[in-house]
């Protein structure tokens, strides 16, 4: 087999762009948009018990909370929000005023109305 009958993938104009890293991206660009809440709530990293968090903002792809617990981006976290299961989601961001996390799977829409619905920002 000769290179001249390799098939190569036609290059598109995006793949000239430097790559940018999800985190700046996430920043940037969010792909839903974020509801202020003030949601009592727990989380618990891997190995660890859970503790009391207050998530601050939400949207289908993600949230933020107070949590002041030291985490790095990429760390797995799970989120028990009332009346549903721990969510799996992963540390984007953390400083000062909080951390921020992209869930797993996608909240879906209806559940994410209810909770802008029953706890208002503060």
């Amino acid at each position: 087999m000769t290179d001249s009958m390799v098939r190569r993938p036609a290059r598109s104009a995006v793949d000239s762009l430097p790559a940018m890293p999800y985190a700046i991206a996430a920043e940037e660009d969010r792909c839903a948009v974020r509801h202020r809440l003030s949601i009592p709530a727990r989380m618990r990293f891997s190995c660890s018990s859970s503790f009391p968090v207050k998530v601050m903002d939400m949207s289908i792809a993600g949230f933020s909370c107070d949590a002041l617990l030291q985490a790095h981006p990429g760390t797995l976290c799970w989120l028990t929000l009332p009346g549903l299961g721990a969510l799996e989601a992963e540390v984007v961001r953390h400083d000062p005023e909080g951390m921020g996390c992209a869930f797993k799977n996608m909240l879906n829409q209806a559940v994410l109305d209810l909770f802008v619905q029953k706890y208002p920002a503060e």
